[in-house]
This record gives C-alpha cells, sequence and structure tokens, in this order.
C-alpha cells in the first residue's frame, strides 16, 4: 500500500513541477554548452592571435628586407654622386646609408633568429654586406682625398664586382622564403579568424537561447508566488551575461575591423613602392645603354666631323655649292652630337663643369635667346630674379635645361600663350619634395597655358624617348635631359599639370654658400670660341679606331704640326724608345691592352718633358690612373679649332705644372 500511494503521488504531481523540471534540466544544458562555448571563444582568439602575430612577423621582415635593399642602393648612389662631385656633404650621406643599412641588417639577424634557413641566408648576406664595404671604402677614400678620377675609377670597378650580383641573389631567396610563410601564415590566420567568427555567431545564438529560457523561466515564476523573486534573480543574472558577451563579440569585431584596414594599407604601401623601384630600375637600365650608344656613336661623329672640317678648310672660293653641302653635312654631325651629349645627361656621365651661379641673373642675361626662341606671339614675364642665393651647378647645362622647357611649354600652348619664369628661395623639410633632404633650395619654374598633362602622361614624361609630339617633331630626350641634369647637381624635378590647365616644372636645386664672394662679385661668363694656334710641334697620336685616327693626323698636319700615329699602347711606347723627341702626347683612354692613362704613367716615368691631352667619347672611359685628374681633356666629336685649343690648353697646363690649377673655380 505504501508503494502504491508513492506512485500516486508522483503520478499526481502537477504540470507545472514537471515543467519547471524540464525548464531547468534545459537551462542547466544551455549553461554547460555556454560555458563549453565560451572556452572555444577564448582558445579560437587566442589561436587567431598568434596566427596575426607571426603574420606580422613575416610582413615586418620583408618590409626590413625592402628597406635594406633600399638602403644599399641608396649609400651606393650617394657615393656614386660623392666620387663625382667630391663634397663633403654628400660623403656623409653615403656614410650614414651604409650605417643604416648595417643596422638593418643586424635587426633582420634578430628576426629571423627563429628560422635557422633564414639566419644563415642573413649571415652569408652581413658576409657579403662587409665584402662590399671593404669595395666600396677604396672609392670612399680616395674621394675623399680629392682624387677624383682615381675615385671614380675604383668605384667603376666595384660597380662590376660579383658581390653585387651575390647580394641581389641572398636577398631574393630571403625575400622568397619569407613570402612563401607569409602565404602559409596568412592563411592560417584568415582560418583561425573564421573559426573565431563561427564560434562568436554561435555563441550569440546560445545567449538567444538562453534569453528565450529566461524568459520562459520568468513566466512560469508566476505561477508560484513562492519562486517568484528567485526566478527574477536568475532572469537578470541571466540578462547581464548575455549583455556582457555581447559587448565583448562587438569589441572583438572592432579591433579584427582595424587589423584588417592596417594589412590593407600595408599592402597598398608595398605596392606603391615596389612600382618605384621597377620605375627606377628600368631608367638605370636605359640609362646605361645610352651611355653605350653614344661612346660609339661619338667614335663614327669624331671621323664626319674631322673630315668635314678639314674638307671645309681646304675647299677653294669657287666651289661655294659644295662648300655649302658640306656646311648641311656639318650641321647635322652637330645635330648628333647634341643628341650624344643628351644621351650622356640622361645616363648622367656628361662631366659637369660647375659654377657659383647666381640664377637671376642667369635667368635675366638669356632673355634675348628666349624671345627668339618662343616667337613673337609668347608672352614672356620672369618672376623673383632678385634673390641672393647662389648655386653650384654648369651654368651651360642649366641654360640648356630652361631653354628645353621654354621650347616644350611653346610646343605645348602651340607657339601662342603666356610663358612664366620664376626663381624663389625656399626652405624644404625631409621628405616635403621627394627623396631631397632639409635644407635651403633655389625653386625655378617654367610654367604655361597650354594643354596640360594626365597622370599617365606626368608619370612617363621624363622617361627617354618618351614624347607626345608628332613623329619627326621630337626626340623624347629634352626633359629625360633635365632630369639627368637636375638629379646630377642634387637637386629634384618636380611636375604638377591637369589635362586642359596647363604645366609647371620646377627644379630644386640646393643652395650653396660661399662666405668669399657677394652678388656684385658674380659677372656674366662670355662664351667665344677663340682660336688659339702654336708653333709647329712634333705629336704622338695614340688612337685604336684607324678612322678616328687617320682623321686626327689630317687635322694635326692641317695645323702644320708632325703626327706620329700609333695604334696601341705598347706601339706608342715601341716609337717613344726609336725617338722620344715629342712635345705632346694625345692618347684615347680607354684602349684594349693598355688604357691611356696606364700610358701616360710609363710615358712620364720614362720620358717627363711631353705634354699630354687625352681624347674621349664617354665620360664613363676615365678609368684608372692618377695622372688622369690633373690633364688636360678633349671630348669628342671635335673640329680642327677645338683640336688646336686642346693643344694649346694642355701645353699650358703642362707648363704650370707646379701650380694647384684645380682649385680655382670661376663664377657666373
Amino acid at each position: 500500500m505504501a508503494d502504491s500511494g508513492i506512485e500516486i503521488m508522483d503520478a499526481g504531481l502537477p504540470a507545472g513541477t514537471w515543467g519547471k523540471r524540464l525548464v531547468g534540466a534545459v537551462g542547466l544544458v544551455a549553461g554547460v554548452v555556454l560555458f563549453a562555448l565560451v572556452l572555444l571563444v577564448a582558445h579560437s582568439n587566442v589561436e587567431r592571435d598568434k596566427a596575426q602575430q607571426r603574420e606580422r612577423h613575416s610582413y615586418n621582415i620583408l618590409l626590413l628586407v625592402r628597406a635594406l635593399d633600399s638602403s644599399i642602393s641608396r649609400s651606393e648612389a650617394e657615393l656614386g654622386r660623392y666620387v663625382i662631385n667630391g663634397e663633403r656633404g654628400t660623403g656623409t650621406l653615403y656614410y650614414d646609408a651604409w650605417k643604416q643599412a648595417g643596422r638593418q641588417l643586424n635587426r633582420l639577424a634578430q628576426l629571423t633568429a627563429d628560422n635557422p634557413p633564414q639566419a644563415e641566408r642573413v649571415k652569408a648576406l652581413k658576409d657579403a654586406f662587409d665584402k662590399r664595404g671593404k669595395e666600396l671604402a677604396a672609392p670612399a677614400t680616395r674621394a675623399f682625398y680629392k682624387q677624383g678620377w682615381a675615385a671614380l675609377s675604383l668605384f667603376d670597378k666595384a660597380g662590376h664586382s660579383a658581390t653585387i650580383k651575390d647580394m641581389a641573389k641572398i636577398i631574393g631567396l630571403i625575400e622568397d622564403s619569407e613570402l612563401q610563410r607569409l602565404d602559409v601564415r596568412a592563411d592560417s590566420a584568415a582560418a583561425q579568424t573564421n573559426s573565431s567568427n563561427r564560434l562568436s555567431k554561435l555563441l550569440s545564438g546560445m545567449g538567444l537561447l538562453i534569453g528565450v529560457s529566461a524568459l520562459l523561466l520568468g513566466w512560469l515564476a508566476f505561477s508560484a508566488l513562492q519562486q517568484r523573486r528567485s526566478a527574477r534573480r536568475i532572469a537578470t543574472i541571466e540578462a547581464e551575461r548575455a549583455m556582457h558577451l555581447e559587448r565583448a563579440v562587438a569589441e572583438r569585431t572592432s579591433e579584427l575591423i582595424a587589423v584588417n584596414a592596417r594589412l590593407r594599407e600595408e599592402g597598398v604601401t608595398r605596392a606603391a613602392a615596389e612600382a618605384r623601384l621597377r620605375q627606377v630600375q628600368k631608367i638605370d637600365a636605359v640609362g646605361q645603354l645610352t651611355g653605350g650608344i653614344a661612346h660609339d656613336f661619338n667614335n663614327m661623329l669624331s671621323v664626319v666631323v674631322g673630315a668635314l672640317d678639314l674638307a671645309r678648310r681646304r675647299l677653294n672660293r669657287e666651289t661655294a655649292e659644295v662648300a655649302d653641302q658640306i656646311d648641311k653635312a656639318m650641321e647635322g654631325a652637330s645635330r648628333a652630337a647634341t643628341l650624344t651629349k643628351q644621351l650622356l645627361s640622361f645616363a648622367r656621365h656628361e662631366p659637369l663643369l660647375p659654377e657659383y651661379v647666381h640664377p637671376g641673373r642667369r635667368i635675366a642675361g638669356m632673355s634675348n635667346l628666349l624671345d627668339r626662341t618662343l616667337g613673337e606671339r609668347v608672352t614672356l614675364i620672369t618672376q623673383g630674379l632678385d634673390g641672393d642665393w647662389l648655386i653650384w651647378v654648369d651654368p651651360s647645362q642649366l641654360e640648356n635645361a630652361i631653354v628645353n622647357l621654354a621650347v616644350n611649354a611653346r610646343d605645348a600652348m602651340e607657339g601662342d600663350g603666356l610663358l612664366t619664369i620664376a626663381a624663389e628661395q625656399v626652405a624644404l623639410e625631409v621628405g616635403s619634395i621627394g627623396s631631397l633632404p632639409a635644407g635651403e633650395y633655389v625653386r625655378i619654374s617654367v610654367s604655361d597655358t597650354g594643354c596640360g598633362m594626365d597622370a599617365e602622361t606626368r608619370e612617363r614624361a621624363s622617361e627617354p624617348f618618351f614624347t607626345t609630339k608628332p613623329v619627326g617633331k621630337g626626340t623624347g630626350l629634352g626633359l629625360a635631359q633635365v632630369f639627368g641634369f637636375v638629379r646630377q647637381s642634387g637637386g629634384e624635378l618636380v611636375i604638377e599639370s591637369e589635362p586642359g590647365k596647363g604645366c609647371e616644372i620646377a627644379l630644386y636645386i640646393p643652395r650653396r654658400a660661399n662666405e668669399m664672394l657677394t652678388i656684385r662679385d658674380i659677372k656674366p661668363s662670355v662664351r667665344a670660341e677663340v682660336v688659339r694656334e702654336t708653333s709647329s710641334l712634333s705629336i704622338l697620336v695614340v688612337e685604336d679606331d684607324p678612322r678616328v685616327r687617320a682623321a686626327t693626323v689630317a687635322a694635326l698636319r692641317e695645323l702644320g704640326h708632325t703626327p706620329r700615329a700609333c695604334s696601341s699602347g705598347a706601339e706608342a711606347l715601341a716609337e717613344l724608345e726609336r725617338d722620344s723627341d715629342v712635345a705632346l702626347v694625345i692618347s684615347d683612354v680607354v684602349m684594349p691592352g693598355m688604357s691611356g692613362p696606364q700610358l701616360v704613367e710609363q710615358i712620364l716615368q720614362r720620358y717627363p718633358a711631353p705634354a699630354i691631352l687625352f681624347v674621349t667619347g664617354y665620360a664613363g672611359e676615365a678609368g684608372s690612373g692618377e695622372s688622369f685628374s690633373s690633364r688636360e681633356i678633349l671630348r669628342k666629336p671635335f673640329t680642327i679649332n677645338a683640336l688646336a685649343n686642346g693643344i694649346a690648353a694642355a701645353l699650358d697646363r703642362h707648363a704650370g705644372a707646379g701650380r694647384d690649377v684645380g682649385t680655382v673655380l670661376p663664377v657666373s
């Protein structure tokens, strides 16, 4: 009976009690599941953060490798400028860039210490870096002691070192390996992020379910007065927990959005840096090509100009028509020589003859030339020419740059419009204009009211052989020549233009202070070709190109000298062994077997009497030999008058060898 009474009591439990027990069981299960989900979400977030940290680590290594490569390239570029201009400030830039590269290499070793293969590659890169530093130290030391041509020689030799390829190869291996690791880590980070997002959504669903359960419990609590307070307290606690979880999910989502934005920004920055690097590499490659072309072209022009000049001098007065044709041929050869000069300027192999220049006076003195060049329909306005800052540039190259820009502006306006040339004194901060360092600069701008340029044309405007003019109207080297001259002078070129709104091209050239000079001391230079004649001399001509050799010998005979021709350094020494009675040695620079400077060193050791005149068609030929820096140089192609002046200058330099003729520079 007792047993049956119990059964009846159980069977007689009210339905609300069973419902409460069921809801309680469901709540307990939901709580367990929720706790498990919270643990999973926390674990997933930790794994996601670790994956993102590994991904950022790979990004940091890649950015550091790019920065290291850039620092090495910038250091070698600054060293190239240093050995050319010999300025201590440029040498300091080279040293600072090289030290920065060393610090970046040490930092790279720290970042790759956890990866043995990468650590081995970084160690190999450091060995190559140290070796490269020793190779560059030699030309830097020569440049520090003002041994310009010797520094150029060693720098040229260092430029052909196998260490460059070794460093580039190792850097490429480091980048490729880290890119592979980055791909794996990026996939892992994305997978962890997706997993965290799914768990967060599931957790939100569970929070919603718990909320519904809380409401159901509250509704059941109303059926029993004794359980009302307990049910309300439970419901409040569960609601607060759900709100806390929602806030945590929202905060984590905001963090993920911020991280994703930073990654996208880093990707855009990296793409822009790679594009700039490709552009610089392309321009450098074209520069090497143009320098080589100009070398061979100048040798051919030497024969053409020499032969035409000699023929013109020997013509009788009755042969006017033939003389006219020769004059036209000379004009064509001169235009070709100008083209090679433009190529060398773009390739940054054209030697500059810098002076202290007052830009305002220089521009004002060009007014008549510009008026004749631009035509009557172009209105020329000059502004800001009364500043007192000086710049250290080649005045002829500066004038050529301004004329080139003015002619381009005239063509853009179709010969009718307003052209403004202005000079302004500005102080720049680091990063305000390209890669220029902070300091004081003279800004020379040429602006027009022409058709303007779109973004694509602005990007390619300074590329060699790029032109928007019709076929036959332009070579595409004018702006490239200006670009090469400004960079070689330590400045920067900036183009601002929009279609239909004209164009402004500005040259930023660093100020050069000289407390020994004032504006009143600077007088305009006068350039006129005055032929200097000398008495008949016995001259030894050393030239490996038979056509150039024959043309030079004929020109010397025309001038009344007695030339003896040799095709190599060894032949020249043998000729001097037979008869050393020569007053002047005219030698090419680069020849098979023995270069011109090497030949001169041997001649002066055995026969100290003769004067020396080097002949070259390419500034990059200035190879080894300290004697090169103290000798007269004649550029190919040359006329007979230029040869006469070169001989006179070589004799003057030889006569004044006891004086330091390399320290006095003119001002313009």
